[in-house]
């Protein structure tokens, strides 16, 4: 029974009676050279809020190459022997607008997913300048940037109050391997 029903399946596709993905709301797998160098393994140091860090990043692409996950740890420890920071960030391209969407989901306070902060970005050559909007009316930015002469990226992540930037953290990250 299942054969005749893939076997219908397929002979429907090649008549031409189920559309393709396009016309069906699906876009095709998101494509992104200037992420494609953002995947791999990588260390990152730098500041965040004047002290320094030390982290271990790790990115790649997922289900079916439409979303950018990165996953990144400190090695720092807290008083119970776990990383002192840990993030799960998301990065997709919503076709519609002609931006990078960004969900990050960290240790800080749990809340990513009942006070959800979506960061917008339209990339500017090898920068993607993501902006954070929160329903309080604050805006934090983090943007991150490919240094193609050295194949590093740097973050820059600041609050803004006021319409001024207030240094957050300075990141550098640099591959493994």
């Amino acid at each position: 029974m299942k054969q005749w029903l893939m076997a219908g399946l397929l002979c429907a596709a090649a008549w031409g009676v189920i559309p393709p993905l396009e016309l069906m709301g699906q876009q095709a797998s998101f494509q992104d050279a200037l992420l494609d160098q953002l995947v791999g393994a990588w260390a990152m140091d730098g500041t965040i809020l004047g002290k320094h860090v030390v982290h271990q990043v790790a990115v790649d692409w997922m289900l079916g190459h439409e979303y950018l996950r990165i996953h990144e740890v400190s090695r720092e420890k807290n008083p119970q022997g776990q990383p002192d920071y840990e993030a799960w960030v998301f990065i997709g391209w919503d076709q519609h607008s002609g931006q990078y969407d960004c969900l990050w989901l960290d240790t800080t306070s749990g809340e990513g997913l009942v006070n959800p902060l979506i960061g917008h970005a339209r990339r500017g050559g090898d920068e993607i300048p993501f902006l954070f909007k929160a329903s309080d009316g604050s805006v934090f930015h983090n943007t991150f940037t490919y240094d193609r002469s050295n194949q590093t990226w740097q973050w820059t992540l600041d609050s803004e109050q006021d319409g001024k930037l207030k240094p957050f953290a300075r990141l550098r990250l640099k591959r493994q391997g």
